[in-house]
C-alpha cells in the first residue's frame, strides 16, 4: 500500500494573506479562561478533610477571617512606615 500524499499541492486548500483573515480581537475567551482556569491540586489528606470546593471556601475564608481579626488585636491599624531614602 502506498502511503498517500499530503503535500501543499496535493491538497488544493488556498493560502491566506493576513488581511483576508480579519482583525483579531484582544481579550475575547478572557472571562471564559478565568472562570475555568482556577486549578488547585490538594493533598491526598486534606482533600479527604474538604472533599467539595465549597467546604475548601468555608475553611479558607473562615482561617481569613481569624487572620485579619488576630491581626487587628496585636497590631491596632497605624499608617505604613515610610521608606528611608536612598
Amino acid at each position: 500500500m502506498k502511503k498517500t500524499s499530503t503535500s501543499k499541492d496535493d491538497q488544493d486548500i488556498p493560502e491566506l494573506r493576513r488581511e483576508q483573515l480579519g482583525a483579531g480581537v484582544r481579550g475575547k475567551y478572557y472571562r471564559q479562561f478565568m472562570q475555568g482556569s482556577n486549578v488547585v491540586v490538594l493533598q491526598p489528606e486534606i482533600q479527604k478533610a474538604f472533599p467539595t470546593s465549597e467546604a475548601v471556601n468555608k475553611a479558607l475564608s473562615s482561617m481569613l477571617a481569624f487572620a485579619q481579626e488576630t491581626q487587628t488585636l496585636t497590631h491596632p491599624k497605624r499608617p505604613p512606615r515610610k521608606r528611608a531614602a536612598a
